[in-house]
């Protein structure tokens, strides 16, 4: 009658999305001052005001039959011929419009992503900690996830990567700056990695692939640098979103970049442009598409996150909390103050703080906390996080 599968995914939220809609039904009923929401990773900064302007002035004097009207299935010539301009520019790759493929936002590309490359059998390698929807992305597609662990710093561990690659693997998903540790992989790892990853490809006689999922990319702290994985590993896919660093996550657009440096590349974007028919993602929003190309080189103002990272990561380090210090994104892993990641957020909501447990993100005995909310809520929220400490003590 229908998929029992999809009923699942359709009845059983993330844990997230629990403790997203848990808080808003407890502010709800006890009021928005008690509730104190770090669970979802929605941008707190608005967007910067050249995206309004843009916005404005295509509604008041842009075609409308063009604004609102389908784009090419890939995206419009023009947008792709700007995005792929802009990473020239930044990165020194040598890219055209016809590496580059829109999509509504991370999710779509990394969907889309997988399943241009996946076949019957195949793994995808994973870091952990790692976004849990990585698993319903690659099983989704009749693949397997493999939770590949990393050091106690959240850097790869190499000796447990070589454990994790076999002649099954298709490719490698990598997120840096990582949700939810915050952590960035400097160059030495990125080098060391395409190492790694073409000794394997010629070992199995196939290319192993690297999808790079990069949402955070601007969202980076104290002069730390992200490198741009493509110059250094040919294989590579960038699934890209300007949720981030435009503060647009409910615009849903975004776009993959295909390396026109691996062998055959246009054979592997064509199979993106196959998996998006499938899929339905085609003609990312128009609107949007064109808002993009008029700012695709701005970002909202993250100085107010790096406020926060070090606001909530000093006092919470000085109340006992341990958790590696964060490179970017806008998220803290704490370590929790019992082994029972779970039991322990279920205590703190009834200090009504919204942590989420690391389980289901491939660390158990971790919670995400995400800093992207005001700094005012965060100050308030201090004293409740010590007295929550406290009553381990």
């Amino acid at each position: 009658m229908y998929s029992q599968k999809m009923y699942e995914l359709g009845t059983v939220r993330s844990v997230i999305r629990e403790l997203f809609e848990y808080g808003k039904q407890r502010a709800a009923k006890e009021g928005a001052d008690k509730v104190f929401d770090f669970s979802l990773g929605n941008p707190s900064i608005p967007a910067p005001q050249s995206v309004e302007n843009t916005i404005m002035d295509l509604v008041k004097n842009g075609d409308p039959i063009q604004l609102h009207g389908y784009t090419s299935a890939q995206g419009d010539a023009s947008v792709r011929q700007v995005i792929s301009d802009s990473i020239n520019r930044r990165f020194g790759t040598k890219l055209t419009a016809d590496c580059i493929y829109m999509t509504c936002g991370a999710a779509a590309s990394l969907t889309i992503s997988i399943h241009a490359l996946a076949e019957a059998g195949d793994e995808f390698v994973t870091f952990t900690p790692f976004f849990p929807e990585y698993r319903v992305f690659v099983e989704g597609a009749n693949c397997k996830l493999v939770p590949c662990k990393t050091d106690a710093d959240f850097q790869i561990d190499f000796e447990e990567l070589d454990r994790c690659i076999t002649p099954h693997t298709k490719a490698i998903i990598m997120n840096s700056p990582n949700n939810p540790s915050g952590v960035v992989f400097p160059e030495e790892s990125i080098e060391k990695l395409a190492q790694v990853l073409r000794a394997k490809s010629n070992e199995y006689q196939h290319p192993i692939f690297l999808i790079t999922d990069e949402p955070y990319r601007e969202l980076v702290y104290g002069g730390v640098t992200v490198p741009y994985v493509m110059n250094y590993y040919e294989y590579t896919m960038v699934c890209y979103s300007y949720s981030k660093s435009l503060s647009l996550p409910g615009e849903r657009i975004g776009y993959i970049a295909v390396s026109n440096q691996m062998t055959d590349w246009q054979d592997v974007y064509f199979a993106v442009c196959g998996a998006g028919r499938m899929l339905g993602y085609v003609c990312a929003p128009s609107m949007m598409q064109q808002v993009i190309a008029r700012n695709v080189d701005q970002t909202s103002d993250i100085s107010v996150y790096e406020k926060n990272c070090k606001l909530l990561y000093d006092a919470l380090t000085s109340y006992g909390y341990h958790c590696v210090r964060p490179d970017g994104a806008f998220y803290l892993f704490v370590e929790a103050l019992e082994p029972d990641a779970n039991k322990f957020s279920d205590r703190a909501k009834e200090f009504g703080l919204l942590l989420v447990p690391g389980d289901s993100f491939g660390a158990p005995g971790y919670v995400r906390i995400a800093y992207c909310v005001t700094t005012e809520m965060i100050e308030r929220s201090l004293p409740y996080f010590k007295q929550l400490a406290d009553t381990y003590r």
